[in-house]
């Protein structure tokens, strides 16, 4: 599983990322986690507001940090 977290790292893309992260450990699923905080693929993946939440090459979130429970379900729908 693929994950990528969208954003030029401001307070909101850190908590997603861990967020992304706790969901990860609690479903004890393992993934690959990437940070990408380039504007130009960012926008490859048509997000306009960070953050941005990309699970397995589908755009989950954007412009909020979803709640953990949401992040978990998009998760073990993408297994």
């Amino acid at each position: 599983m693929k994950i990528k977290i969208l954003g030029p790292g401001c307070k909101n893309c850190e908590k997603m990322e861990q967020e992304v992260k706790n969901a990860l450990a609690e479903l004890n699923i393992p993934a690959d986690v990437e940070k990408v905080e380039d504007t130009n693929k960012i926008m490859e993946y048509d997000v306009f507001m960070t953050p941005g939440l990309v699970i397995n090459d589908k755009v989950k979130a954007s412009g909020k940090v979803p709640k953990l429970d949401q992040i978990k379900k998009w998760i073990e729908e993408e297994q």
